[in-house]
C-alpha cells in the first residue's frame, strides 16, 4: 500500500487533503501538534490511518517524526503558522519558531524522507506555500519570506531530483476559508472577495484536490510547478 505523511493533517486544508488522500487508496501518516483529539477523530473515521505528534518547531521533533514514517511515497509539507504583526515589532524567537516550522521542517523532512524514495525511484514531494510566497503581504513579512521560500526549494530540489524519478511541487492557496482566517469579520471578507476574480473564499478541498492531482499518476509529468488555487487573487 502507499503510505503519504501529511503534517497538519488533522484540521482545515490539512484534513481535506487527508480525506483526499484516503480515497486514492493511500495509508496516511496524519501529522499533528496540539490537535491530537481531532486526529485520533479523523483516524477512526478514515481506518487506513494513524496520527503521529511533533513540535515543528522542534529538530530532534522533527527527525523522530520522519524516523516515525518510514517507506513514504508521498510527502505533504502542509503544517504552518501565520505571523501577522509589523515587521519591526516581530521578536526574534517569535520569527525563528515560525520560521522553523514553515521553512525549516519542510527541509528537513524532506531531506530525511528522499533516500528511501530515490532507492525506489518513485515519490513525490509536494509544499503548501501562500499568494503571499509570491506577492508578498504588508504586516506579514516574515510569513511572506517563509512560504516564498518553499517555492525556491520547491524550484530547486525538483531538478536535482527529478533524474532518480522524484517529482517535487508547490501549491499556493489564496483567501481559503479555513480557522486561519476567523479573526477576519464580515466586512473584511467581504472587502477581500472584491478583489477576488471568482467574487468568494476557497474552499479546503480544492486545495485538497489539487494536491491529489500532483501526487497521482495523473502529473506523471508535473515537476518544479507551483499552482495557485487562488480563484485568481494576486494578494
Amino acid at each position: 500500500m502507499k503510505k503519504a505523511l501529511i503534517t497538519g493533517g488533522a484540521r482545515g486544508i490539512g484534513e481535506a487533503i487527508s480525506r483526499a488522500l484516503s480515497r486514492e487508496g493511500y495509508y496516511l501518516y496524519i501529522h499533528c501538534n496540539k490537535s491530537v483529539d481531532a486526529a485520533k477523530s479523523l483516524c477512526e473515521e478514515l481506518g487506513n490511518a494513524e496520527y503521529v505528534c511533533a513540535d515543528l518547531g522542534d529538530r530532534e521533533a522533527v527527525k523522530m517524526l520522519a524516523d516515525r514514517c518510514k517507506d513514504l511515497d508521498v510527502l505533504v509539507n502542509n503544517a504552518g503558522v501565520a505571523l501577522v504583526a509589523p515587521f519591526d515589532s516581530v521578536s526574534v524567537e517569535d520569527a525563528r519558531r515560525m520560521y522553523e516550522i514553515n521553512m525549516l521542517a519542510p527541509i528537513n523532512l524532506a531531506r530525511a524522507v528522499l533516500p528511501s524514495m530515490i532507492s525506489k525511484k518513485k515519490g513525490s514531494i509536494v509544499n503548501i506555500s501562500s499568494v503571499f510566497g509570491e506577492s508578498g503581504g504588508s504586516c506579514e513579512v516574515d510569513y511572506s519570506a517563509s512560504k516564498a521560500a518553499l517555492i525556491g526549494f520547491t524550484k530547486a530540489l525538483a531538478k536535482e531530483v527529478g533524474p532518480a524519478g522524484i517529482r517535487v511541487n508547490c501549491v499556493c492557496p489564496g483567501l481559503i476559508d479555513t480557522d486561519m482566517n476567523d479573526d477576519l469579520t464580515f466586512e473584511d471578507v467581504e472587502s477581500l472577495c472584491d478583489e477576488i476574480p471568482l467574487e468568494r473564499m476557497g474552499r479546503e478541498n480544492e486545495v485538497a484536490e489539487c494536491v491529489a492531482f500532483l501526487v497521482s499518476e495523473r502529473a506523471s509529468y508535473v515537476t518544479g510547478s507551483v499552482i495557485d488555487v487562488n480563484g485568481g487573487w494576486q494578494g
